[in-house]
């Protein structure tokens, strides 16, 4: 046993939709006083956060503990607590979930909502209220949809990487994408709470880039040849899907750890036009790894002079890379502001932008709600 007073096997019902401070403590709590635990992890189509997802993060978030199973269940049937007829069909769907993974009876129903004990009795189990209140956990899933940032830090890594919202600096060679990244996560984190997170994500190219040419640059010494220059070095497809796959992990790393917004110095789809610079077609490998965020800043070439640091090759073609990136923006339907004038200018646009971002919401459907 787990405890001097476990039960043999203790159940929790819930949408985790999404899964939050007060669900962990629900969960950790049956876990600590039961032998076993089955959580039903339901879901109705008119939800907005793919089921999968939800049994992913809690599956991961819950993975020390080895007494607890998920199970998701599909239930679209009406909510009504007054109704013995639905009542039975509810039952009978977590009755399935249940012997789904053990034909051990339920022992014990772990809730914080108003329908635990009459779930319990019809389970021939013991009721145990862990926080019905929320005293112990003040957060729910109605208040966590309807304001994810005020609620960021009672959600877990995988979640909070799911919520954040990705703002991605792109641009032609030279025409200040890093530093207005940096600019950005510097007036994030100002702000405090759980802008304070604001993390930002680092242009992998440049890395790969840099780390080829040492590399030719080595092999060259050795054989006896002049080394090249960054201009000089051949490319092929596969190193773009490296650097793509990259920077989609990059990404979802950063994510998990930082604010509501992501800020990304560059992205696959930035990957994916560098690759026709370089290669002088589309890779259709990838296009498939490409992303589709809320918000894009294209940094202008115009006001921006060229700064060569010693490695770049691009200061003539940095006219017609700004027009094929805004071009294939706007082609893909994802939201592109160009950012043109001084640089305060600029950033004063790209919060804009930002804010307008945050003001959208999160749009996610209401779930089906007990009759009134």
């Amino acid at each position: 046993m787990t405890g001097a007073s476990s039960t043999p096997h203790g159940l929790v019902v819930g949408k985790f939709y999404p899964p939050h401070e007060g669900h962990h403590l629900l969960i950790n709590t049956a876990a600590a006083c039961s032998d076993r635990v089955t959580v039903l992890v339901l879901s109705h189509e008119v939800e907005s956060i793919p089921h999968r997802d939800r049994l992913a993060w809690l599956r991961e978030i819950h993975a020390h503990q080895g007494n607890v199973t998920f199970v998701g269940v599909i239930d679209d049937h009406p909510v009504d607590f007054s109704d013995c007829a639905l009542w039975d069909i509810h039952e009978a769907v977590f009755r399935a979930g249940v012997a789904a993974v053990t034909g051990e009876a339920v022992t014990a129903v772990f809730s914080s909502e108003e329908y635990g004990p009459e779930l319990a009795r019809r389970f021939g189990a013991i009721a145990v209220p862990v926080d019905d209140d929320r005293g112990l956990a003040p957060v729910s899933g109605t208040a966590v949809r309807a304001d994810p940032i005020a609620h960021w830090n009672r959600m877990m890594p995988p979640v909070r990487a799911w919520f954040a919202r990705r703002v991605v600096v792109l641009g032609a060679e030279s025409t200040g994408t890093t530093t207005m990244s940096h600019a950005l996560v510097d007036a994030l984190r100002a702000r405090g709470g759980a802008h304070g997170r604001t993390q930002w994500v680092p242009e992998h190219c440049r890395t790969m880039a840099l780390a080829k040419l040492a590399q030719d640059r080595a092999t060259a010494v050795l054989a006896g040849v002049a080394p090249p220059e960054m201009a000089e070095l051949i490319w092929d497809s596969e190193e773009f899907v490296v650097m793509a796959e990259t920077q989609n992990a990059l990404e979802d790393e950063a994510a998990r750890s930082g604010g509501p917004v992501l800020v990304c110095d560059t992205d696959a789809f930035s990957v994916s036009i560098w690759h026709e610079r370089y290669m002088g077609v589309s890779s259709a490998a990838v296009d498939l790894l490409t992303r589709h965020h809320p918000l894009y800043l294209l940094t202008h070439d115009h006001d921006v002079p060229f700064e060569q640091d010693g490695f770049r090759d691009g200061e003539l073609i940095r006219p017609w890379m700004t027009s094929r990136f805004e071009e294939a923006l706007r082609q893909s339907g994802r939201r592109v502001l160009v950012l043109e004038g001084s640089f305060e200018t600029r950033l004063d646009l790209a919060l804009g932008a930002i804010d307008e971002m945050i003001d959208r919401g999160w749009n996610l459907a209401d779930p089906l709600t007990p009759a009134s």
